[in-house]
This record gives structure tokens, C-alpha cells and sequence, in this order.
């Protein structure tokens, strides 16, 4: 059984209320995918590095699933450095020195943007009133808070995961707004299985006694849930070599197996760790909103049912795609269709697979081989 204390969701959430995000409300309703209308959304977002007079200079970071827009410096949820803080900075391979950067977190989180936890127009959160979003709406909005910047045309998109997804996604739908595209561990689908793995984590949010349907701002909090969502998750993210590397089979903080259901291994205690924490920072119902909207990307839907038609008025975009070998959860093959429908279209991609024991977090950790296509490319 996983031990978590009972957190009410306002405790949870104070951190996050308590911070003054950078943000700026959209100044006309989004029209969502599926055919309703959001007003008044707030869009959180950070920027690095000073921008050009003639503002050619701007690189847009989307982040995945549990990120946000805090990318580099010190995460003022959390205390820690920004989720890429090794790959964005001062002569970094994303140099600030040089470029401008900005990260918005995205519609349906829980960071400043607005989201289900995000006050609805009577006055109350939104819970599950909050519209079912895509991955395009989410790219749709940091468009439109690009145009409230007057920043019409992109240096290049940048993201990981989810964030390759809005790269993909930026391009298909946006191909005038940027000149590079670099997109990194993902996909332009999600499979059954990836769609498994989310469903799994959201019968676990739902299942907790706490979610109440989504009522539960003011009250308990669905943490014990959460958690269990975000360990199935997490394995996800992990190669086997990475896993049997960093524990195997060893115990924690003992010499013998205790005959219970304590954490006795590790790995054990290491996933009930990453719950945990977890729920400190995120918003249960956040995670439910943009599971889905992962679940429902599928690029060649969106176009008709031929990918490379997503991809037919991007033809002057260059693109970079990156995959890694023990990334099972969008593996090489996903990328490669990625490419075979650019390469339809002739348009001008490069692609690698680079070789890193850490699983689809890859793209997060010390991969040197990374930084150098990132810098080679973006230069």
C-alpha cells in the first residue's frame, strides 16, 4: 500500500497561488478543437536571454507532460533548477547570449496557465467543467500569446515528448511561424499502449475517494491516486538497462527482506519517492486534461489520414529529429515515420538515433551527444 498524508488540495496548490507568474491573458476567446470557445485564458510563460530589435532571434521551448515554463534559473514551486537548465543558458547549447528564449506552460496544467484548477466564469474552479484541450489547442494558444508579444516569425521550436508532439503539431498547423523545427523523443501518434499506460494512471486518480468527480479544490486532495499515476508513468520514461544499472535487485535500507509489502527494494522506494514528491507540485485534474490531449495526437488524423499531408505546406521549414535506442516508449520506428512523411513532402530533415542508457528521460539527462545536435542545429 502506498502511504501518502492526507494533503488538502488548497495546501497543495498555496505554493503555486502564492507565486505572482508571469502571464498574459489572451485578448479573444480560444477556439478549442472541439468546437468550444475558452475566454479569458491567462498563458504563464518565461523568457531568457535579450531579445533582437528586429526580434528574429526567439527560440519557443515547449515542455512535456509534468514540465513547465520554467526551463533554466531556479523553479520557484519547487526550489530546484529548471527541468533544462544543462541544455538552456549562457553558452549553452540553447545560448541566451544569443538567443531569446521563451517557454509558456500550457492551457490545462496547473502553473499559471489556465487549467482546470483556474477560476470558471461563476466564480468557482473549473474541475471537470474545463474543456477537453488537444495538443493543438495548446500550440494554438502559445501562437496567439506569440502574437500579443508581436513575434510573427520563430528562430526555431524546440521539445521533448509532449513538447515534440506541439513541435510536430506547430509546424503542421503553423508552418509560416518557424524556421526550424527540433523534436525530440516523440511521436506523431499516440499508439494503444501509450494510450494504456494513461488510462491506467487516470482509473488511479479516479479511483481515489478524494477526486470527487473533480470537485475537490478545498478539500482533501486525490494524492494517493496522483501518485500511483505518476509511478505507472514513470516507469515509462525508464529503459531496463537503466533500472537494473542504477538498483536491480538491491534492498533499501536493509539486510534482509522484511515478509511485508514495505518498500523493500529500491526501486520500490525510489517510485513511491517520485509519487510522492509529485504530488506537492501538480494538480490531479491537470493530469487527467493533458493525458487525454496526448492520447487524442494523432497528426494524420488531423490531415485527412496521410501524415505526410500534415506536413505539405511546411516544405521550407528545416526540421532535426532526434530518437534514442532504449526509448521504448516513442521509439525510433515512430520517429522514422515522422521522417518517411517529411521526406514525402521534400522537406529538408536530418535524423539520429543516439545511443543513451536512460529510456525515453533521455533528452533530460546528460546525453553530450545531444547538446551537440541541438547546437548544430539551432546555430
Amino acid at each position: 500500500m502506498l502511504y501518502l498524508p492526507q494533503l488538502r488540495q488548497t495546501e497543495i496548490m498555496a505554493t503555486t497561488t502564492a507565486i505572482d507568474f508571469r502571464s498574459l491573458t489572451l485578448d479573444a476567446p480560444l477556439p478549442l478543437d472541439s468546437g468550444r470557445e475558452l475566454a479569458g485564458v491567462q498563458v504563464a510563460y518565461e523568457t531568457y536571454g535579450g531579445l533582437a530589435a528586429d526580434k528574429s532571434n526567439v527560440v519557443l521551448i515547449f515542455h512535456a507532460l509534468t514540465g513547465d515554463q520554467f526551463v533554466a534559473g531556479t523553479n520557484p514551486v519547487t526550489g530546484k533548477p529548471g527541468w533544462w537548465e544543462r541544455m538552456v543558458g549562457p553558452g549553452k547549447p540553447i545560448d541566451t547570449n544569443r538567443f531569446h528564449v521563451i517557454c509558456a506552460n500550457v492551457i490545462g496544467s496547473c502553473l499559471g496557465s489556465t487549467g482546470p484548477s483556474s477560476t470558471g466564469p461563476d466564480g468557482e474552479a473549473y474541475g471537470m467543467e474545463f474543456p477537453v484541450i488537444t495538443i493543438r489547442d495548446m500550440v494554438r494558444a502559445q501562437m496567439a500569446m506569440l502574437d500579443m508579444l508581436g513575434i510573427e516569425k520563430l528562430h526555431a521550436v524546440v521539445g521533448g515528448s509532449m513538447g515534440g508532439m506541439q513541435a510536430l503539431s506547430c509546424a503542421a498547423n503553423f508552418p509560416e511561424r518557424t524556421d526550424r523545427v527540433l523534436a525530440i523523443a516523440t511521436t506523431a501518434r499516440h499508439t494503444a499502449q501509450n494510450i494504456a499506460f494513461h488510462e491506467m494512471g487516470r482509473q488511479a486518480i479516479m479511483a481515489d475517494p478524494n477526486w470527487q468527480s473533480g470537485d475537490y479544490y478545498g478539500g482533501e486532495a486525490p494524492a494517493k491516486g496522483l501518485a500511483v499515476a505518476r509511478m505507472a508513468a514513470h516507469i515509462t520514461y525508464l529503459s531496463e538497462e537503466g533500472l537494473t544499472e542504477k538498483f536491480g535487485r538491491r534492498l533499501q535500507d536493509r539486510e534482509a527482506k522484511s515478509f511485508g509489502f514495505d518498500a523493500d527494494f529500491q526501486v520500490e522506494s525510489y517510485l513511491r519517492y517520485q509519487g510522492l514528491s509529485f504530488t506537492d507540485r501538480f494538480d490531479a485534474n491537470s493530469y487527467l486534461y493533458i493525458t487525454r490531449a496526448m492520447d487524442y495526437f494523432d497528426l494524420a488524423e488531423e490531415h485527412g489520414g496521410l501524415l505526410a499531408d500534415a506536413f505539405r505546406g511546411a516544405k521550407d521549414t528545416r526540421f532535426c529529429l532526434v530518437s534514442f535506442d532504449t526509448d521504448w516508449l516513442y521509439t525510433t520506428a515512430d520517429m522514422r515515420e515522422v521522417v518517411h512523411a517529411l521526406n514525402a513532402v521534400a522537406a529538408p530533415v536530418s535524423f539520429v538515433e543516439l545511443s543513451a542508457p536512460y529510456g525515453h528521460d533521455s533528452f533530460l539527462l546528460d546525453v553530450p551527444a545531444l547538446d551537440r545536435v541541438v547546437e548544430g542545429f539551432i546555430a
